[in-house]
């Protein structure tokens, strides 16, 4: 944990100085401030420490646009990370809105090597190395139908192999039935999204039904569907505070153990937990304390159920609670810099550094 603090340590240390720096050009001149907050572009440090992927450290690098005055904001980003455990990830990804927010897309390549380092893989008991390849393509395209409500289609192709780093860690694996295979799937998206700004919501809400039917047909090695659905809602109080709460549901059929829904808590590593299906809720405040800075407070549970699992057995129910700090560095876009600390049951926990709030 010294690493973990010592980094947190140099972040808030960053941070202050590029508040600092900001207010230094702001006193320059008005045409100086003017032409930062005008500026297309955005680099954001990336870091996260977790006892999964140890301790890693990246960069995002962006271009903003907006094709018009009612569209929502569309970014162009590439993001690389590399991690103590030896992993490397790098992904280019898209957002765009236009035609007065009538059509959204959202589009991804990822690809990396991942080396984990289980405490207790799956609940066995048993901790477990293991080397990870991941390829993966995602493209997903709403069109707006009534007032707030959106219909469009979503599709994932994804390469994925899983191997021991040692013999005993391959054995464990094929015990578990944990196996590489290759993915992909199409599926239908339903959204409603009032939200006032995507970025840094204050008020609306947002419900995203959407499901995948994995098939051969579409590349895959196994017939297994998922289905999803997220709600979000956001409630402004007091002096520019903000009250926000997620519930989160993945439901799987016929899925391969790879593929089963995991917890989705700051705090808990992706992938360690698998269940049939899994629901979360969570709730955070975000507390405004100065024009560019806010920090948030957040507490959440989720459980893993179905199967041989019941939702309301302390084995499979997963608690969090966690804070953070944030800095405003595009004001008009309200996006921020998200330095937070989360921690859950059994030793887990989390720190993340990252663009934006969690949702």
């Amino acid at each position: 944990m010294w690493l973990a603090r010592a980094l947190v340590t140099a972040v808030l240390i960053g941070i202050a100085a590029l508040a600092a720096a900001q207010s230094g050009r702001r006193a320059d001149t008005v045409e100086a401030v003017e032409a930062e907050r005008e500026s297309p572009w955005l680099i954001v440090p990336v870091l996260s420490i977790d006892p999964k992927l140890g301790t890693s450290i990246g960069v995002m690098a962006g271009y903003m646009h907006h094709f018009d005055e009612k569209s929502r904001l569309s970014i162009l980003a590439a993001n690389a990370q590399w991690t103590s455990t030896g992993s490397v990830i790098g992904g280019l990804f898209g957002t765009a809105s236009w035609a007065q927010d009538h059509h959204r897309l959202v589009a991804g390549v990822v690809g990396g090597q991942i080396k984990n380092d289980y405490d207790d893989y799956l609940g066995s008991g048993v901790p477990l190395r293991s080397d990870s390849e991941l390829g993966m393509v995602i493209a997903r395209y709403l069109r707006r139908i009534k007032d707030d409500w959106f219909l469009g289609g979503q599709f994932l192709n994804a390469n994925f192999s899983m191997t021991g780093q040692d013999p005993f860690d391959q054995q464990v694996l094929d015990v578990l039935g944990m196996k590489g295979f290759n993915s992909g799937g199409v599926g239908l998206v339903a959204l409603h999204d009032s939200r006032d700004i995507e970025t840094a919501p204050t008020r609306g809400w947002v419900l995203n039904l959407n499901n995948l039917a994995f098939r051969s047909a579409f590349g895959g090695d196994k017939d297994f569907d998922t289905y999803r659905a997220d709600y979000k809602s956001y409630w402004s109080h007091g002096a520019g505070h903000v009250l926000a709460v997620r519930q989160y549901n993945q439901w799987t059929v016929d899925a391969p153990p790879e593929s089963l829904a995991s917890v989705r808590l700051r705090g808990y590593k992706q992938g360690q937990y698998l269940g049939k299906y899994m629901s979360s809720i969570e709730a955070e405040e975000r507390y405004r304390w100065s024009e560019r800075w806010t920090s948030t407070f957040f507490a959440g549970l989720a459980c893993l159920y179905g199967a041989d699992k019941e939702c309301f057995d302390r084995g499979n129910a997963f608690p969090n609670i966690g804070a953070g700090i944030q800095y405003v560095i595009k004001k008009k876009e309200g996006i921020v810099v998200n330095l937070e600390y989360a921690t859950g049951k059994d030793g887990n926990y989390g720190v993340y550094m990252k663009m934006g709030y969690s949702y």
